[in-house]
């Protein structure tokens, strides 16, 4: 990100030092620096409309509550960016203008919208137990500093649950100098959010993207007329309004469509959406420049991560040795048992199968598999594994029905398609199912304790990764963003749902567990927390279940690579112990 009126000074966070920590850089002079040193690692960070102070936001014990911090963009001494919010809470989303700043929180009692004008204590305009978020901080467009404010300051948008649910967004802005509301847009049953207001002070238009026809389309909403404007779009995929350019006469669109990405220019005079020339692959930050250029950020399974303009130069490099090149993904299509077409990615060492066979399950589940590069999945490969990864029924990117499909059916659908996925891959030759592995994180780790109970004679051993293993147990320990999407995901509390519960709540299949399992597990996680993972393994450990833990001290995952190749050395070696003929890595 860069500063709107300094778009020379950018703000970006990378793995240089060997730990996530916020990085700024002048492309003025090339001068460079490390902004934080945190323990836990800064996944989070903004730049000021003028580019004299970079911002971002410290998580104390990797629980991901925290609160946002500011410093010089020299450096110097730093504090609190703003007073009279929360002193900790969870990030829901900051944007910034030139003497506005709006911020949304969310607490365990309520989720609030702050505004401060001028640097001001800041006010809270809007509070509730519905899940609340500055537009751009929730889905796939994340870039609070375009969606939240519009370029004057004057409007606030965000993207909430009020009336609906956290699976299925409304719309609402607010008049950052009333805190009264300027406008609401809501469908029942369609997610809503916004993307980004037009660059130009005064212009009350705000891009966002809806499900009303399925796939994710975009949209532009005036607020000053109250017009709402469909963009003229013929192909299939999920489009976005990413950017606008200067004189807000043109937008930038990107295409998500089977996990890979393309851009595009679109004339809002005419409806011309021309392509724009870019790399295939996986998409972050697709940005417009002050001279009219694009930015974006691409990754493929094979190719480590890239910030690029629109000709393919390189226009920020990290710095240190740059990652070795992975093996590509293969784009796949097979057929789950109701006949519909399921579609994911596989990569295989090379040379010819049966490989051994490891179902890498995505977490969400309202997520996705996408071309982009994983150094996790790699290592496998390198192993000797075949990895397939589905994007089963509730996956992202392949319309709203098929998201919607996993609502009250979960570790259903989404176990029936991983299955298909794994017996197309035996069918196919390159799959052998004799050396099956199943594998995930968070939703994944799910996906993968449910499946050794429920399919247990498919799997010769199991990679748990801050998994949800007791899924009543856990609830009221969940960040309330979590609580609010896992009513939405399962039509109310766990307690509310028990027929539910008896059956998709993994620990009440443990007994049936007879392949080895490996835990990894965070000790501060609050998406799948520590007690209720660690209720799970307990169980297993009453019977002589085989099994293994390794416990690291944040949460949902590390920022620390070090950290990172810790846990995947573990992995490697508790898979070469249970699984026969790997290569040793």
């Amino acid at each position: 990100m860069w500063g709107a009126h300094a778009p020379d000074r950018l703000v970006y966070s990378g793995t240089e030092s060997g730990v996530w920590q916020a990085h700024v850089v002048d492309l003025s002079s090339g001068e460079r620096r490390q902004v934080t040193d945190h323990p836990v690692g800064v996944i989070h960070a903004q730049m000021t409309p003028n580019g004299t102070h970079v911002a971002w936001f410290i998580d104390e014990n990797g629980d991901e509550s925290g609160r946002w911090w500011v410093e010089p963009f020299e450096g110097g001494d730093s504090g609190p960016l703003l007073t009279g919010v929360p002193d900790r809470g969870w990030n829901n989303g900051l944007a910034q203008r030139d003497d506005v700043v709006a911020a949304a929180i969310g607490t365990q009692e309520e989720f609030a919208l702050f505004i401060s004008r001028g640097g001001a204590r800041a006010t809270k305009v809007w509070a509730g137990k519905d899940a609340i978020s500055l537009s751009g901080s929730s889905g796939d467009v994340d870039q609070p500093y375009l969606a939240g404010l519009s370029a004057d300051g004057g409007l606030v948008s965000v993207d909430h649950g009020e009336g609906t649910d956290e699976i299925h967004r409304a719309l609402r802005v607010f008049d950052t100098r009333t805190g009264k509301v300027a406008g609401d847009t809501a469908v029942p049953g369609v997610s809503i959010a916004g993307t980004c207001w037009s660059p130009v002070p005064g212009d009350q238009r705000l891009a966002y993207t809806h499900e009303r026809f399925d796939f994710v389309r975009p949209a532009i909403w005036n607020l000053e007329t109250g017009e709402h404007r469909d963009l003229v779009i013929t192909q299939d995929g999920d489009h976005a309004i990413t950017d606008w350019w200067p004189d807000a006469a043109q937008v930038l669109v990107v295409r998500r469509f089977e996990g890979s990405f393309s851009l595009f220019r679109y004339d809002l005079a005419t409806e011309a959406m021309t392509p724009i020339a870019s790399e295939p692959g996986q998409y972050t930050g697709e940005r417009v420049r002050p001279d009219g250029s694009v930015w974006y950020r691409v990754s493929t399974g094979a190719r480590k991560a890239r910030v690029l303009d629109e000709g393919g130069a390189d226009v920020l490099l990290p710095q240190g040795d740059p990652a070795p090149p992975g093996r590509p993904y293969e784009s796949w299509h097979f057929t789950n048992p109701n006949g519909e077409p399921v579609h994911g990615f596989f990569v295989h060492p090379e040379g010819e199968g049966p490989w051994p066979v490891m179902m890498y399950v995505h977490g969400g589940p309202t997520w996705l598999h996408e071309d982009r590069f994983e150094p996790e999945v790699q290592s496998y490969v390198d192993a000797g594994f075949l990895v397939g990864m589905v994007n089963y029924r509730g996956s992202t990117g392949y319309g709203r029905d098929w998201r919607d499909r996993i609502i009250g059916d979960i570790g259903g659908c989404d176990l029936e398609d991983v299955n298909a996925g794994f017996d197309d891959l035996v069918t196919r030759g390159i799959a052998d199912p004799s050396r099956a592995v199943v594998a995930g994180w968070s939703w994944g780790g799910y996906v993968t304790l449910m499946m050794l109970g429920k399919h247990a004679d498919r799997w010769s051993c199991g990679v748990a990764g801050v998994p949800v293993g007791d899924y009543e147990l856990g609830y009221e320990a969940l960040s309330p963003d979590l609580k609010a999407y896992d009513r939405a995901l399962l039509g109310g509390t766990p307690d509310q749902v028990p027929e539910l519960m008896a059956d998709r709540n993994p620990i009440n299949h443990a007994d049936k567990v007879s392949a080895p399992v490996l835990f990894i597990i965070g000790e501060n996680d609050s998406r799948c927390p520590y007690e209720q993972a660690m209720a799970y393994v307990s169980r297993l450990a009453a019977r002589n279940s085989p099994h293994q833990v390794y416990l690291f001290g944040t949460g949902h995952g590390s920022n620390d690579m070090d950290e990172d190749v810790r846990q995947q050395r573990v992995i490697l070696d508790f898979l070469q112990e249970n699984v026969k003929g790997l290569e040793a890595v």
